[in-house]
């Protein structure tokens, strides 16, 4: 939110009294008294007060309205009251009934109950709230945005007044040190696979901000101007030296990246902290506060992850604008390391000497963050959502960091440190034995050929071709590249993307899904209202938007057409619930190719045309879309939600419904059979394909086409061959004609007394 000017003069008044004040030399408590009074009278508010974090508790420090023999008697637990809740969230309040709002606390002592309208925000220490500064007034109203902006101004201030007078449990306000030096194991989220070991370092070491108010506003905006010039020159320079293989969506995330670096916007809003009389490093910490505040209203997982940038480059300016301490990269890293930070951005990343990071463990990070699509590049193993990471790891601990597993184990004992590294060992004797499989066709011991192919959305992903010996890519998730960019990709753009992805190929058929996006897949770019979405897996997405979005969909198309000229290619629509949307999504397509033809551009020899089967309907739908269609995928993850009505993402519900469910492999079959009646390939995308057990069970149903992670390529082959498809088909038919509670151990047992390779 930008500053109006109302709101830059009432922060500059009530900054240039504050600045007196603290300069004097009265006591603190005379100061905080003085302080209440400053902003009541400014704010023309009828009680403003200040609590403050000690021994745990919110402990009322002063107040100009309420009681004063309340003050240092009325405290209030965090999460207790409306001081307690802004305290707990670090979250503005501003409400014109307070005691309407449910987490209202009377506190009689106060003599408060006159009062109606109510505003407090968070005085933040370190990214902590160890205060909370409030105004009331009898009046039910809400207080105006140029208000609550000068009162977080003022929070900002009084956070450096009430530290250096020691006023609150500092404690409270630094990060703490691990309660215990046991050894621990701390569950995450792996975003990129592998295993690593080496020592604790923290990212980034906290700036400290030694003054907040401005004696001289003009010289406080040229100190900016000259630590933006520094900044851009060293991003220029990062993104020059980048030590990775040219080409590839890493390039494209760090070009998004210096946009941020340029925008013009992001500088404006500090220089107009700097007008409300702070200091340049307060004004940067001022908008960035803002930022964090901002990202944890983002339900939107990609616009988070453009606000992690900007506050990647927040953090670079204020340590170059206060010369201080830089980050662990340009510190140096003299030991094998895991880095440590509650997120980072790309071009952070890239400062680290790749020889001696190991790992990297965040506090947040998703899947299709910036700093994760470049770490996968360099070939560093990342785990992330792993809570509380600053209170139970210290720095120069020792860390075995398993993201293959989901996890890290902290301090470990002799015993653990010895299964790593037994683990870490099979693991590489592993991927040598399935590297040697590279070239080695997936056939059966009874001779069948099962074609196995990879999953990709990343232009670095069809590497994986050569390096596993795949039969090609069966799902090329094209919604990639429109995620990874902050803007919507240009038709040339998409275009040279899928040429590069048919060239790398060669031979190999690539099977192109269009855009998936919608659901938890927004694009901040594509404006589409989903807050009436109670299920946005199940809403307007994929198929369903891009259709509504004609020419989106036209520009796929015509990328897609120029692309795959003088060649086959192969296109996937997704989500299809009736057999009328592929018939509408595929006239599309064959209108654009017509209006190609028609101006004597080069063509595609064929484009085969296929559809994803996720929703349940379609199968009731066979008859009339597969005389249409050339070949069919089965989407196993979006499927087997869909038929148990179970969110595949609630930890609840995660382990509850089984992909070898007999409803799920029932309904497999069902599919199956006229598909193979009708001539049609079939194939399965998802993880359920990837994995030994269960790509043992759709063969023995008849699967003969696998589209999976490029690391499950070398598992799978090696199932395969050791499998005889011939007696799995019969005890599979068998199976399922009279089902047994644990079909998971039925499976298991059987895959044990053949021999069946699933490790």
């Amino acid at each position: 939110m930008i500053m109006p000017t109302s709101a830059v003069a009432s922060a500059r008044e009530i900054l240039t009294r504050l600045h007196d004040v603290m300069a004097g030399r009265n006591p603190a408590q005379a100061k905080l008294n003085a302080v209440v009074a400053i902003i009541a009278e400014a704010m023309d508010s009828e009680v403003c007060s200040i609590y403050l974090l000690r021994e745990g508790a919110l402990e009322l420090f002063a107040t100009r309205g309420l009681d004063q023999a309340a003050v240092h008697v009325t405290k209030l637990a965090l999460g207790e009251g409306l001081v307690g809740t802004i305290a707990e969230d670090v979250e503005v309040l501003n409400l014109d009934e307070a005691a309407s709002h449910p987490d209202f606390a009377y506190k009689p002592e106060t003599g408060e109950d006159r009062y109606h309208s109510f505003a407090g925000v968070p005085i933040i220490r370190r990214e902590r709230a160890v205060g909370v500064l409030a105004v009331q007034h009898s009046e039910p109203r809400k207080y105006q945005d140029v208000e609550i902006e000068a009162l977080q101004t003022v929070a900002m201030v009084l956070s450096e007044l009430i530290v250096n007078a020691g006023l609150i449990d500092e404690a409270g306000a630094t990060a703490l040190r691990p309660q215990t030096t046991a050894a621990t194991r701390l569950p995450g989220l792996k975003l990129v696979e592998g295993m690593g070991s080496g020592f604790a370092v923290f990212h980034q070491p906290r700036i400290h901000i030694e003054h907040t108010v401005a004696e001289d506003t003009d010289a406080e905006r040229h100190r900016v101007y000259a630590a933006f010039d520094k900044m851009r020159e060293q991003i220029e320079r990062m993104t020059r030296e980048a030590e990775f293989g040219g080409g590839g969506e890493h390039e494209e995330v760090l070009q998004t990246y210096k946009m941020f670096a340029y925008d013009e916007g992001w500088s404006r809003r500090i220089n107009e902290a700097i007008d409300s009389g702070l200091t340049a490093e307060a004004a940067i910490e001022r908008v960035q506060q803002r930022t964090r505040q901002r990202m944890r209203q983002i339900d939107d997982p990609l616009l988070a992850d453009r606000m992690h940038d900007l506050e990647d480059l927040a953090n670079r300016l204020l340590r170059i604008v206060s010369g201080q301490m830089g980050t662990a990269a340009q510190m140096g890293l003299r030991q094998d390391t895991i880095l440590i930070a509650r997120n980072l951005g790309p071009a952070e990343l890239l400062e680290y000497d790749k020889r001696r990071l190991k790992g990297v463990i965040l506090e947040e990070g998703s899947l299709t963050a910036h700093v994760t699509i470049v770490a996968r590049a360099m070939g560093i193993p990342v785990l992330g959502r792993v809570r509380d990471v600053r209170r139970l790891i210290a720095e120069g601990d020792l860390l075995l960091l398993d993201s293959v597993a989901g996890n890290v184990f902290v301090r470990p004992s002799g015993g653990m440190e010895e299964a790593f590294e037994a683990k870490l060992a099979l693991r590489q004797k592993r991927r040598a034995a399935f590297a040697a499989l590279r070239d080695v066709p997936p056939q059966t011991k009874d001779g069948h050929r099962i074609t196995v192919m990879i999953n990709a959305g990343l232009r670095d992903d069809v590497a994986a071709l050569d390096l596993t010996g795949a039969d090609g890519i069966g799902l090329f998730r094209t919604e990639f590249q429109f995620l990874v960019s902050a803007t919507l990709p240009q038709r040339e753009r998409q275009q040279r993307l899928y040429r590069e992805v048919l060239d790398a190929a060669g031979d190999r058929p690539v099977v192109f899904r269009t855009v998936d996006i919608g659901g938890d897949k927004a694009l901040p770019y594509l404006t589409h209202d989903t807050s009436d979405e109670e299920n946005p897996a199940m809403g307007w997405r994929a198929l369903r938007l891009a259709m509504e979005r004609t020419g989106l969909m036209k520009a796929q198309a015509r990328a897609l057409l120029e692309a795959g000229a003088g060649r086959t290619i192969n296109v996937m629509f997704p989500m299809v619930s009736e057999a009328w949307e592929f018939d509408e999504a595929k006239a599309l397509f064959e209108a654009q190719r017509d209006w190609m033809q028609a101006r004597g551009k080069r063509l595609p020899l064929e484009v085969r045309y296929g559809a994803m089967l996720e929703v349940p309907a379609l199968a009731e739908q066979l008859d009339l879309l597969l005389p249409n269609i050339q070949f069919l995928s089965v989407g196993t993850n979006d499927l087997t939600q869909f038929l148990f009505a179970a969110d595949r993402a609630s930890p609840k519900l995660a382990e509850r419904y089984d992909w070898l469910s007999p409803s799920i492999l029932r309904f497999l079959v069902r599919v199956l059979g006229p598909c193979r009646d009708a001539g049609v390939a079939v194939a399965v995308c998802g993880e359920m394909g990837g994995r030994p057990l269960e790509a043992m069970a759709l063969i023995g149903l008849g699967v003969d086409r696998l589209s999976i992670t490029p690391a499950a390529v070398g598992p799978i082959k090696a199932m395969v061959r050791s499998l005889d498809r011939a007696a799995l088909s019969v005890f599979m038919t068998e199976l399922l004609r009279h089902p047994v509670r644990d079909m998971r151990g039925a499976l298991t047992d059987w895959a044990t007394q053949a021999g069946v390779d699933l490790a």
